[in-house]
């Protein structure tokens, strides 16, 4: 089933920079960001409303709360810089330049969570920057 949910991701995320594109002409890039995230968060709130987590109390440890927080602002500044290179640029040169997003994982989570780095690992990264590096040249 995470493969269902994993594509249907991409097939969303794929949605996101074609609507982002249409979205952003001819006004400020920060303000359609500011737009974006207003819906985001009524969307979040009425999914966790309707899916049933309504009882917050204990929810949450310092822990948890941290590092989501940590990772909203990573999330506010990723947008805030896409939404703005998509303004200035073509969604082909932008599109795989924010992939590599997944090589920067891959290296921190060797490094910060200690996960493992095999060869199909290693490989797999080197086809991504070799790939993004043929369509933005």
């Amino acid at each position: 089933m995470w493969l269902v949910y994993a594509l249907l991701s991409a097939i969303f995320a794929s949605l996101v920079a074609i609507f982002i594109k249409l979205g952003v002409k001819n006004i400020d890039s920060n303000l359609a960001m500011a737009l974006r995230t207003s819906v985001v968060v009524v969307m979040a709130w009425l999914i966790v409303w309707f899916g049933g987590a309504k009882n917050f109390s204990g929810a949450f440890t310092r822990s948890n709360i941290i590092f989501l927080i940590i990772s909203g602002l990573a999330t506010g500044l990723s947008w805030l810089f896409y939404l703005k290179a998509m303004q200035l640029a073509e969604v082909s040169k932008v599109a795989p330049i924010d992939k590599l997003s997944l090589v920067f994982t891959l290296i921190l989570a060797f490094f910060i969570l200690g996960e493992p780095a095999g060869p199909k690992v290693i490989i797999g990264a080197t086809l991504i920057v070799a790939g993004t590096l043929v369509m933005i040249l």
